[in-house]
């Protein structure tokens, strides 16, 4: 069976999922097959997996970092949140239905064996797993039903690494108050304190690390400097999310609408990984300005967003962008809002509407939101694109769909009656298939065209579309000659960028942890 390390956290930004990643890429570096679990993970953010089932991205960034296949054993469960108070709840990859918290709460000791199953079966085809824990283990609240923190330790029977983030300040009260909350057998599985995100001389912090060890009885095992990496964080507390897109030089500007519900926004990494380039997230519209394109990403709850996108006034600044030849992009649910309605008669969304509502119009579009999720690998490439960016056509798109709703082209009618909608066909000029796509798990035969293109609005459903070779690169060359710039292209591809990361963060860790310690901790020394 494999060997287990836990990180925890004093709180959720506290630094967990970039740790547990860097340590999968050290594991695996120093010749030990690796996997990441975490038994429970809220966030927006999901990844498919060769099967056709859905996890948190975070674990599968963690399976990437340790070279391994993301498999939904590294994360049973996954809670994407619909509204404040509830989530919908999907185990082993697939969706069972909406909770509330108190629901949830109810029902979630009825999970154990489900997430014992699959970290038992993980333990069995790895020599390490690395556990994330969630939120903080102090929460005393919820301890008594923990299936993600130290519940989770005891059931792995292993040693948890706790984590404060310095970069908020009072790191040590953090660490200090989370053990001091804990009781004397959870106190026992903490074998290591780590200080996370610390700018500037670590020899300052000496005197305070030999109170804490003092107080805490726990060793310290590392002062980790805030690392400049890019990989992608969990989404709640994301600081991509934040600010105007950075301070580097840039020539091409992308300005993406933050909605209240905003998913997989990943989709962006590939774009913000360009020199040149700056990706701004926005959400008044004061603030979106002249962007060289905009993008609707995807989101939870795309009948909200969009009338909370409406509401604000957004939507119109995007309208007048379009009339100006300004390419609007949408990906999910920002291309179903790209459509002329939307309609959710079953409730998926929410409460069952009896009328559809308005889209933008940019797109002849009609969706229907039905409650069967489609979970879909795809692959193929670009069909022959109109407009500023004609220019990807025929480059190869690969990615994933996660979605609940059914968009077909309506012809710019309006059909009363779901029943009634059907494949209008436009002429090539009014409107044409962004790419040829077929499925890719084992056994789906489903193949054919995916999103609309119609002059310079593009819109899909996948996910990673900007992650293929050169995509990402050559969209941002025709958006600077659109403009008369020429833009400096990237030195890699951006799967080669990617691991280019991994390899810096586990750099650093090994820099700034005790590996010595860490490994004696787990048994492996």
């Amino acid at each position: 069976m494999a060997k287990a390390i836990m990180i925890q956290g004093t709180m959720s930004g506290a630094g967990k999922s970039l740790l547990a990643a860097g340590l999968c890429r050290i594991f695996a570096q120093d010749g030990y097959r690796t996997a990441p679990f975490k038994s429970q993970n809220m966030a927006l953010n999901s990844y498919i997996t060769r099967d056709g089932l859905e996890m948190g991205r975070a674990q599968a960034v963690q399976a990437e970092a340790a070279g391994t296949v993301p498999d939904v054993d590294m994360n049973p469960i996954l809670l994407k949140p619909t509204t404040d108070v509830g989530s919908q709840v999907i185990l082993r990859g697939r969706a069972v239905g909406n909770m509330s918290a108190r629901e949830y709460f109810a029902y979630k000791r009825q999970l154990i064996p489900m997430i014992r199953e699959c970290y038992e079966r993980l333990a069995s085809r790895y020599d390490v797993i690395v556990i994330e824990g969630a939120g903080s283990p102090a929460e005393i609240n919820l301890n008594q039903e923990d299936i993600v923190n130290m519940g989770m330790a005891a059931m792995a029977d292993a040693p948890v690494l706790l984590a404060g983030d310095i970069d908020r300040g009072g790191v040590f009260a953090q660490l200090y108050g989370t053990v001091s909350l804990l009781k004397p057998d959870e106190r026992e599985r903490i074998k290591g304190l780590v200080v996370n995100k610390f700018r500037g001389d670590a020899a300052i912090l000496e005197p305070g690390i030999a109170m804490l060890e003092k107080l805490c009885g726990i060793p310290v095992a590392g002062v980790v400097p805030y690392m400049q990496v890019d990989i992608e964080e969990e989404d709640s507390l994301s600081s991509r999310l934040e600010g105007e897109g950075g301070t580097k030089p840039w020539t091409v500007d992308l300005a993406v609408i933050r909605f209240p519900r905003i998913s997989n926004y990943t989709d962006l990494a590939a774009l913000e990984a360009l020199d040149g380039v700056r990706v701004r997230y926005v959400s008044a519209p004061e603030k979106l300005g002249e962007p060289d394109l905009v993008l609707l990403p995807g989101t939870k709850n795309t009948i909200s967003d969009l009338l909370w996108m409406r509401s604000r006034g957004l939507e119109g600044k995007i309208l007048k962008l379009a009339a100006r030849q300004v390419p609007i992009w949408g990906i999910c649910g920002g291309y179903q809002m790209l459509g002329e309605e939307l309609w959710d008669p079953e409730g998926v969304e929410g409460e069952p509407m009896e009328r559809p509502v308005a889209g933008m119009g940019l797109l002849p579009l009609s969706t229907v939101f039905e409650k069967e999720k489609v979970l879909a690998r795809v692959e193929g490439a670009f069909g022959e694109l109109d407009g500023c960016l004609e220019g990807l056509s025929g480059l190869s798109v690969s990615g994933y769909e996660i979605h609940m709703g059914r968009t077909i082209i309506s012809g710019g009618r309006s059909p009363a009656d779901t029943a009634k909608l059907v494949h209008y066909r436009l002429e090539p000029e009014i409107c044409r298939p962004l790419a040829y796509l077929m499925e890719t798990q084992s056994g789906s035969k489903r193949a054919g065209a995916q999103g609309w293109n119609r002059g310079n609005v593009y819109g899909c459903y996948v996910h990673g579309i900007f992650d293929g070779p050169g995509v990402a690169a050559r969209l941002a060359e025709l958006l600077a000659e659109k403009k008369g710039a020429v833009l400096k292209p990237l030195k890699e591809d951006y799967e080669a960028y990617r691991q280019a990361q991994y390899d810096r963060l586990a750099e650093g860790l090994r820099k700034s942890l005790d590996l010595e310690r860490i490994y004696a901790m787990m048994g492996l020394r």
